[in-house]
């Protein structure tokens, strides 16, 4: 695969995931040795990985999850018919991917250890900057090894509670979920984007 299909080929995959195909862990942690390769703020490499595969665990998360993922979308679920055809088909498979997420064989989540476990007021770019990067690349990291992914954050409502339910200390914070599997179909294509010539300002807004 050429790093441009790598690039627009990896897809956030809720409703395609092979539930019953189990992933080896090894797998998972080589993807992760290339995601630590990713740029970080001064190299201090603060971030922290969780593999989840116990199903006890993964239920515990995905129990949370589905909580958050309600909270947040109920109304627009309730009004379906309503939104554009776009956002339905998104909703719809999220909440597949909620309503499924304890089966999914493995969960990763990214997290960042600062200094008091306080996110700084204002920008935060910097912040995150350290890590999202290296979650993206395990997302390359995966597609590359046939496995897919599904970007997600909505958990991260009720950060708390999971970070309770895993252990973690207080100085931890979670920057996504991101539920890995094999993939029942194996073609992707690049998604729907606007074009670039209405996202660009060149020189100045």
């Amino acid at each position: 695969m050429s790093g441009e299909e790598l690039l627009t080929t990896t897809r956030s995959v809720r409703r395609g995931l092979d539930l019953e195909r189990p992933v080896d862990p090894e797998l998972v942690k080589d993807c992760l040795r290339i995601a630590l390769q990713a740029p970080n703020g001064n190299n201090r490499q603060r971030w922290h990985w969780l593999l989840l595969t116990d199903p006890r665990i993964r239920a515990g998360v995905a129990e949370v999850y589905r909580a958050a993922f309600h909270d947040r979308n109920g109304a627009a679920l309730r009004r379906l018919d309503e939104q554009p055809e776009g956002t339905r088909s998104v909703l719809t498979g999220a909440r597949l991917l909620a309503e499924r997420l304890h089966r999914v064989p493995v969960l990763v989540v990214p997290c960042l250890e600062l200094p008091d476990g306080r996110l700084p007021e204002g920008n935060q770019a910097g912040v995150w900057g350290s890590l999202l990067p290296a979650a993206w690349s395990y997302a390359l990291a995966a597609r590359s090894r046939g496995l897919v992914t599904a970007w997600t954050a909505v958990h991260l409502d009720r950060e708390r509670e999971v970070a309770d339910l895993l252990g973690l200390p207080p100085t931890v914070r979670q920057g996504a979920l991101l539920p890995t599997a094999y993939p029942l179909r194996t073609a992707f294509r690049p998604g729907p984007r606007r074009p670039l010539e209405e996202v660009l300002h060149q020189d100045g807004w």
